[in-house]
């Protein structure tokens, strides 16, 4: 009787960690890429281990490339669904399609595609408000910004705050370019994330 009531609970064990284990999938751009530092140096890692360390359950697949933009990260996503199957989706892109200047309904038809192929695979989508610098003047500066809020509510998905508005306000924490997050940096942005990804249920 012992002996059964042991080998219940040890199912009970096993099977409430298989539920409560989760993957995110990260699809982003150099920002989160860790653009000129390695992958142990990355907020991506960083976050990784400090999940491990709670014992969250949470796996991270980095699936960021330096460069991307809503288009590409758009023409990738089905082979990164299939292949991890992610609970959980965020999609950090738009920084690269602004930079260039692409047209903001291009972006919204892209980050909107996005979120519905993931819908479709029973996985769950979050948006991150990405920002830009105002190159192109206030008015495609401010649609810009305003899209992203605008996709969120319309497809009632969750909007992450951009981690770079903490980031870019310390100029010690920026890379000579003035666009990408430093080594110092990449902890902090561990720290930022960290909060958020533990509330998705």
């Amino acid at each position: 009787m012992i002996r059964l009531i042991y080998v219940m609970l040890l199912v009970l064990s096993l099977t409430t960690a298989a539920v409560q284990a989760k993957t995110l999938l990260i699809l982003g751009d150099s920002l989160s890429a860790g653009y000129g530092l390695s992958q142990q140096q990355s907020w991506v890692y960083l976050l990784q281990q400090k999940l491990d360390h709670q014992d969250s359950g949470w796996t991270l697949v980095n699936a960021s490339i330096s460069g991307e933009t809503s288009g590409g990260g758009l023409a990738r996503l089905p082979a990164l669904l299939k292949q991890h199957q992610p609970d959980y989706v965020l999609i950090e892109l738009g920084a690269n399609d602004g930079l260039r200047g692409f047209p903001i309904p291009q972006l919204e038809s892209n980050l909107n595609a996005m979120v519905e192929q993931i819908k479709q695979q029973n996985s769950q989508a979050v948006l991150m408000q990405i920002r830009i610098p105002p190159n192109y003047g206030p008015r495609y500066t401010t649609q810009f910004t305003n899209l992203y809020a605008k996709v969120a509510e319309a497809q009632q998905i969750v909007l992450w705050p951009f981690f770079m508005e903490t980031i870019a306000l310390k100029q010690q924490w920026m890379q000579a370019d003035g666009l990408h997050p430093n080594l110092e940096a990449q902890p902090v942005i561990a720290d930022l994330m960290q909060p958020l990804v533990l509330q998705l249920k």
